[in-house]
């Protein structure tokens, strides 16, 4: 059982907090210095590789790395291969891989490398902060904080490369921007610009460069956007091609290249703005929503070292349901921020084989499902297809209900095992541990807390004398005491220890799974059943707020492609997939059916969408497809562009607004909570608690 008991001795905790810092720090160090040592050793074996002299030293290390490298590539395999470690080590790659340009046997390298080193920082760190405190409950706040942590720094990485690669490239249209104005040709001046970027940058310059003089370059533009790490780059390498294709053209703003890269640079431009007002208004809010995660335990503290009373709460069932439901409320909370913040939130969710899909394809569970189930042609059934077409998922609904039937079930069993343990919890506190000082503030001496102690160890074995029976009355309690050497010589005094023990005993008791519990059991499951529903429906509306400036960037991009010879709708549509985010799986269904008809991929399209906007930009698109040339149909964006830009800009402070108000709300909930549910009904019930002693004692007068 957990020992809940308040730690006494400052000293204590300083050594334990002092030990915390030095093994942070040393596990930090550590990582530091075999990071700085890779590095040095990489750098030497480049500069004195040819060196003769050195030849014998290198070759040892070179098989010292060569074993390195074999162990690290059979990690990686063995990692795909656990479930869990799966998702994990994809998910480093994928991190490691923004803004950069690998080849796959140094980027497996890489990630296993990048594994090892955070699961051996977070291990150590977790396994020496629980030998200091070994508590069940501390070890789920160190488990929570870690998973956070490690979130946000993989969430800063990714940002400040995004950012970086940003800022690099508007650089490199302004070097492109240059060089082709002096020399007119599209390759040697992304060439030329590359070679002026900086690395990070240079190196997609050079590949684009490389891509566009291949024997193939379609083929090798296609490989390129594959593992590109922006639509902005994608659209940049695809608008070179073509005017290296089809030659450049004059109109009414000039070059139609020069053109593009200003529409580019001033996409990119406000991009960065909203990056960075996006990142300035929820800065610090995922920080703030895990803080009360490390101020139960000093709340605890303080309260029982000034109330003793406290000690029943803290210590008992409703205390620890508590501190659950506010680890809970945390939970939810962070998983909201991260729906505001991230930006992968916006990217379709891939649904083949899911688990979700495997547990569908086995008969008993459908069966399970199948109550549940709305039919086929109700407005339930419609209403969650919407849902999750609104929300670009490749969910079916039938998976979907199944989703929410595991969670529901899984929600279900953990709070009855929850109410089971803490029952068995309090059972164990009233068996072993001394029963709260009758004192208001301050703490009680060490003679009271002797003597309590003491009467707690005659409870005990009177108790089990009894058999902890509730049908024990209160002679044959006196007749066990009396019997006692140890027992209370006054009769008062024997009174009292026998109104405790009996109090013990039907508390003991009564300590098992209540109606009401198995009633907020079944809530929970509600709660988890209704959970992915209610998630999606946020999701949609913070995705709304996203869909009108990717429609306003796919005007931006029409406007550069229809001044293009002999442009297509079907070339326009491929063109809208490789720079969508929010509407690409639309696109992608509208170009699959779209050989069997032209009409048809395009109303489905406007119809898997949904969104007004959209609705119309599709239905320009249709002009074009049947009765005018692209030109024509798109004639009225040259007016509306201008117009275009500044509603964005509104819509963007509008957005930013909105999201900095929901996520302040959200960001605080937790601390707010803690305060209230953790400190004030706790006060507020310790002083009803004392009030009625007061009361009993003035009425004994």
């Amino acid at each position: 059982m957990i020992n809940l008991l308040p730690l006494t001795g400052g000293s204590k905790l300083e050594l334990k907090s002092l030990l915390f810092w030095i093994g942070g720090l040393s596990a930090a160090g550590f990582a530091g210095a075999l990071l700085l040592a890779a590095v040095l050793a990489g750098r030497l074996e480049r500069e004195h590789g040819a060196n003769a002299a050195s030849a014998r030293d290198l070759s040892d290390k070179l098989r010292w790395k060569s074993i390195v490298h074999v162990f690290l590539q059979r990690s990686y395999q063995q990692f795909l291969k656990i479930p869990f470690l799966r998702s994990y080590t994809l998910r480093i790659r994928s991190r490691l891989t923004v803004g950069m340009e690998w080849e796959e046997y140094p980027l497996r390298l890489r990630t296993a490398g990048t594994v090892y080193g955070l699961l051996l920082l977070f291990i150590t760190v977790i396994s020496l902060l629980y030998s200091l405190n070994p508590d069940v409950v501390y070890l789920l706040t160190l488990l929570i904080s870690s998973a956070v942590i490690h979130g946000l720094l993989l969430d800063a990485y990714v940002n400040r490369i995004q950012r970086k690669l940003l800022r690099q490239t508007i650089d490199l249209f302004s070097g492109v921007r240059h060089a082709y104005q002096r020399h007119g040709i599209v390759d040697e001046a992304i060439q030329e610009a590359s070679e002026e970027a900086e690395r990070e940058i240079s190196v997609h310059g050079y590949c684009i460069y490389e891509a566009l003089n291949a024997p193939d370059p379609e083929k090798c533009l296609e490989s390129y956007y594959e593992r590109s790490p922006g639509r902005f780059l994608r659209t940049f390498a695809g608008v070179s091609f073509l005017i290296m294709e089809y030659g450049d053209k004059d109109g009414r703003g000039g070059s139609l290249y020069l053109r593009a890269l200003a529409e580019l640079g001033k996409e990119i431009h406000l991009e960065i703005l909203r990056l960075s007002k996006l990142d300035y208004v929820l800065k610090g809010l995922n920080v703030i929503a895990l803080a009360p995660l490390f101020f139960t335990k000093p709340i605890e503290r303080w309260a029982r070292g000034n109330f003793p009373l406290m000690d029943v709460f803290y210590a008992g069932k409703y205390g620890m349901l508590t501190k659950m439901f506010i680890y809970l409320i945390i939970l939810v909370c962070y998983i909201l921020l991260q729906k505001i913040k991230s930006e992968d939130e916006v990217k379709p969710v891939k649904a083949s084989r899911s688990w979700e899909m495997k547990l569908y394809e086995r008969s008993w569970v459908r069966r399970l499902v199948q109550p549940l189930l709305p039919s086929v042609r109700s407005q339930t059934y419609a209403r969650n297809a919407e849902l999750l077409r609104d929300t670009f998922s490749k969910m079916r609904v039938e998976w979907f209900y199944v989703r929410r039937l595991v969670y529901a079930l899984a929600a279900f069993g953990v709070a009855l095992s929850v109410f089971l343990f803490l029952h068995a919890n309090q059972r164990y506190h009233l068996l072993n541990l001394p029963a709260a000082a009758q004192v208001v503030f301050g703490s009680p001496d060490k003679e009271e807390r002797l003597k309590l102690a003491e009467e707690a160890a005659l409870d005990k074995e009177i108790m089990k004398e009894l058999g902890m029976s509730k049908n024990a009355g209160y002679e044959e309690i006196a007749d066990r005491l009396s019997k006692r050497e140890d027992a209370p010589k006054s009769r008062e005094e024997l009174n009292t220890a026998v109104s405790r023990i009996a109090g013990k005993l039907s508390s003991w008791n009564s300590e098992v799974l209540q109606v009401w519990e198995i009633i907020l059991a079944v809530g929970a499951a509600a709660g988890a059943y209704y959970g992915p529903y209610w998630l999606l429906m946020f999701q949609r509306r913070i995705r709304r707020m996203d869909m009108q400036h990717e429609i306003y960037q796919f005007y931006t991009l029409i406007l550069i492609l229809r001044e293009m010879e002999r442009m297509s709708v079907e070339e326009i549509l491929e063109w809208l997939n490789s720079f969508a985010v929010i509407f690409k799986a639309p696109i992608e269904k509208c170009l699959l059916h779209y050989e069997h008809g032209q009409e048809a991929a395009l109303e489905g399209m406007k119809q898997d969408a949904a969104f007004p906007e959209f609705e119309r930009l599709t239905d320009k698109l249709l002009l074009a497809a049947g009765r005018i040339t692209v030109k024509q149909a798109f004639d009225d964006v040259d007016h509306e562009m201008g117009f275009y830009f500044e509603q964005r800009k509104l819509d963007y402070e509008k957005t930013l607004d909105l999201k900095a108000n929901m996520g302040k709300m959200i960001g605080f909930t937790p601390m707010y909570a803690l305060i209230f549910m953790y400190l004030v009904l706790p006060l507020i019930w310790m002083s009803f608690s004392q009030m009625s002693v007061y009361y009993e004692q003035i009425q004994k007068l």
